[in-house]
Order: structure tokens, then sequence, then C-alpha cells
């Protein structure tokens, strides 16, 4: 493993790189996601690393051992910056001659609007938990919201209608959500339960961008809509989800229905994070994409 800073637009990027190619294997960047969570959860990403290739975990700028900016104003907190980070690490790694994007929630978000640039070099993107759009984000957990005990939601309610939603009452209910559709092990992993710290240490990028919980999208992401550009995407993508994810199996579905070269795997005892609840069979079938598509 080798670790380094990205410097750029007075901003420094923490990154790590797992593994060395061999028999020509194309390199992997992974992306985490949130927004504003840390790499410390998709680290088991990085076991990629054994089938003979690189891969780079880092922390987006606003996270973990990257540049903080908890003052800077909303409109600093835009989907181009991190675009435009992402393309950067690319060409600081030297990777621009062949690569893959594997991203998680935001991150699978991210990777499909860089795929979107027609970056020279990228082969293949992994989508791994994401939506298309944040209507249907907010349309499906509004859906699952309703499928929880009556007196957790009254809970919800109670705190957003007053404006407290930094109560520990409403961080408890919230957790019965997480409960059953962002992470189903118990306890957690010890780097989930990290990257959730680190999250709520500095909720500055998940706040701005995002808004107090995964059902009220109301910073600078709630317009977020790439739906009708899907078609665009114009490489080999492979989507993955769980059966019991937030990124419910509808959301999944458009993604599906709309990417020209797009393959899904559900994840029948996953949540959000089948890289976590099903590791094995993650990295099984990621590396066999993966190897197919440099074939």
């Amino acid at each position: 493993m080798s670790e380094g800073i990205l410097h750029w637009d007075g901003l420094e990027t923490w990154y790590r790189v797992v593994g060395e190619a061999a028999g020509g294997r194309l390199p992997v960047v992974i992306c985490h996601g949130g927004p504003g969570a840390t790499h410390d959860y998709v680290t088991r990403i990085a076991d990629l690393a054994r089938d003979g290739r690189a891969c780079v975990l880092y922390d987006q700028v606003g996270n973990g051992r990257s540049s903080r900016r908890p003052n800077a104003p909303a409109d600093f907190w835009t989907v181009a910056r991190f675009k435009r980070e992402l393309d950067l690490l690319v060409d600081h790694l030297g990777w621009r001659g062949g690569y893959h994007v594997v991203g998680q929630s935001w991150g699978g978000m991210l990777a499909m609007e860089h795929a979107l640039e027609h970056p020279d070099g990228l082969r293949s993107i992994v989508v791994a938990d994401s939506p298309a759009s944040m209507h249907s984000w907010v349309r499906e957990a509004g859906r699952l919201r309703r499928d929880l005990p009556e007196d957790v939601q009254a809970t919800l309610t109670r705190h957003e209608e007053a404006h407290t939603t930094d109560a520990p009452a409403y961080r408890a209910a919230m957790q019965v959500f997480y409960d059953r559709h962002v992470c189903r092990l118990r306890p957690l992993p010890d780097e989930v339960a990290r990257s959730f710290a680190a999250l709520e240490a500095d909720p500055t990028v998940y706040g701005t961008m995002n808004g107090p919980s995964e059902f009220h999208v109301v910073g600078t992401l709630r317009g977020w809509d790439i739906s009708d550009r899907l078609p665009d995407i114009d490489l080999p993508a492979l989507l993955v989800s769980g059966a019991h994810d937030e990124a419910t199996p509808r959301i999944v579905a458009e993604l599906r229905d709309r990417i020209p070269a797009a393959e899904w795997v559900l994840f029948q005892a996953s949540s959000h994070m089948p890289h976590v609840e099903e590791p094995d069979r993650f990295l099984e079938v990621v590396g066999r994409f993966l190897a197919r598509v440099e074939r």
C-alpha cells in the first residue's frame, strides 16, 4: 500500500493505493458515498487487488483525511467539484491509459456523472446502490418509511415538524430505518462504524448537499436528475444492489432499462451495502465483470 495527497484548487485529497497491476489488469478508482462519508466503509472493495490490479481509496474533499471546509458556502459543495476531483485523481495517478470506476451510493452517482463526460481511459463503471434522480430516491425512501413501525414514523414526523432533527430520539428513529435498509449486520463492522462516526462528527457535506435525513433532500442535490442522460453512458456498466436496499429495485431498474450496456445483479441477503453484507459474492461478481470487460 502507498498513500499520497492530491493538491488541487487550494485543496488536499488524501488517497491510498492498494495492490499493483499484473497481467494487464486495469486499476480501479473506488468512490465512497454520503455525500460526506469516508473511504473506511468501502475498504473491502479494494480487495479486488487480489486479482492483480491496483485500487485507489480516497476521502473526497470535505471528509476524512482530506481538506475540510466547515464554513464554506452551500454553493461550494457541488457535483461539479467532486467530478473535477475524480478526474484530477486519475491524472495524478497516471491511469489515463485505462481504468475502471466503482462507486457506492453517492459514489455510484459520481461514477455515472464521470462516465457522461466520456473521459479518456475509462473502460467501465460499477454503480452500487445508486439512483438516477433524487426525486426517485425521496419517493422510494418515503415508501419504505411508511412500512416502519407506527411509533417510529410518529417520532420522525414530530421532530421534523419541530425542526429538531438533531435530537437523540430522531436519530434513534432513523436508526430503525438504517438497520432495515442501509446495513443489516449487527454489530456493525468496524469500518462501517468508523464512517458513520466521521459523518456524525462533521456533517458539513451531507447536511449541505443532502439535508437532515434520507427522507428530505433539501440541499444542493435536491434537483439532481440524470435519468434522461443515461442512454449516453456508452460503456459497460454493472449495477449492484440489495433486495432490502434503500436504493430499491424500482430505482435500479430505471438504470438497467436506460443504460444501453448495463447488467444488474441483485443481492438477496443485502440492503445498501452488499460489499459488506455479502463481501465474497460481491468481489466475485465485480471481479468477473472487470475481467470480462478487459477481455
